[in-house]
């Protein structure tokens, strides 16, 4: 006699959690190949349009496209829209001398009363 459950683990339509995870792990090395690729190519024009307004060289296509098929469009967004904040905020840090370094505090002039 079969339970409900064992009906649900053998279904054609369960997916078994090791599946799962080896998607996963295949997405991340995907993502991680092609933000590499962009890192390792960063001197070239970024021509190419990601989503979430991330550009990239023409040199990272490849990478692109076996980013994009291992990995859901709504991962691929997320993870461009992650990349794309967290260069904003390194552009940012990395930017003007006096953006740099700890913020000045108000001369001792500025408590007296």
């Amino acid at each position: 006699m079969t339970t409900a459950a064992d009906d649900y683990h053998h279904s054609d339509g369960f997916v078994m959690p090791d599946v799962l995870a080896k998607g996963r792990e295949a997405c991340y090395k995907a993502r991680d190949a092609f933000y590499a690729c962009i890192e390792k190519h960063a001197d070239k024009k970024p021509t190419e349009i990601a989503t979430m307004g991330l550009l990239y060289p023409a040199d990272c296509k490849k990478s692109r496209a076996d980013f994009v098929s291992n990995c859901r469009p709504t991962w691929v967004k997320h993870f461009d829209r992650q990349y794309s904040a967290k260069k904003r905020v390194q552009r940012l840090l990395d930017g003007d001398g006096d953006r740099r370094g700890p913020m000045s505090l108000p001369q001792p002039y500025t408590f007296k009363q």
